[in-house]
């Protein structure tokens, strides 16, 4: 399902972009679908947002750059529904971690796949293996309490 739209900018750095009603409709999927986004030659995975009266997607910086995008730009955009599994690669130096804490991968194994992305991106973000083993160490901690982030 295609639609043409402004790709706005909230406060400093949040870019995102609404979805017609109508087409949230078509999806069938309720008010919040899971979808695959695809912007020019670009496709990526969200999950549509609601507020007040109008539905929502953001657009991160990384899936901007990709799709050659930026806000003000006015652009189409093609959906779909995404009814595939979302699965989270654990990165190998995590997973060992995690396996060691049994608390931590009780935590880790409820989580959302959004928690549980964003532990794995601030670890795959680190510029050195000091600062991966660091933010490893964190992560494991916070889960070992029971803690989301």
């Amino acid at each position: 399902m295609k639609f043409r739209t402004t790709i706005e900018l909230g406060g400093k750095t949040a870019t995102g972009f609404e979805v017609p009603a109508d087409v949230v409709e078509q999806l069938g999927a309720g008010k919040k679908p899971k979808v695959k986004v695809t912007i020019g030659a670009h496709t990526y995975r969200s999950t549509v947002a609601v507020y007040g009266d109008r539905y929502m997607l953001p657009l991160a910086a990384e899936n901007r750059t990709k799709a050659g995008v930026e806000a003000g730009d006015e652009t189409e955009v093609a959906l779909e529904l995404d009814t595939e599994p979302r699965v989270v690669e654990v990165p190998e130096d995590f997973a060992q971690a995690l396996a060691s804490e049994p608390a931590a991968q009780q935590t880790w194994s409820s989580l959302s796949y959004s928690n549980q992305r964003y532990h794995v991106l601030q670890i795959e973000g680190a510029k050195t293996e000091q600062t991966r083993q660091r933010r490893i160490a964190k992560s494991v901690d916070t889960l070992s309490q029971g803690k989301q982030r």
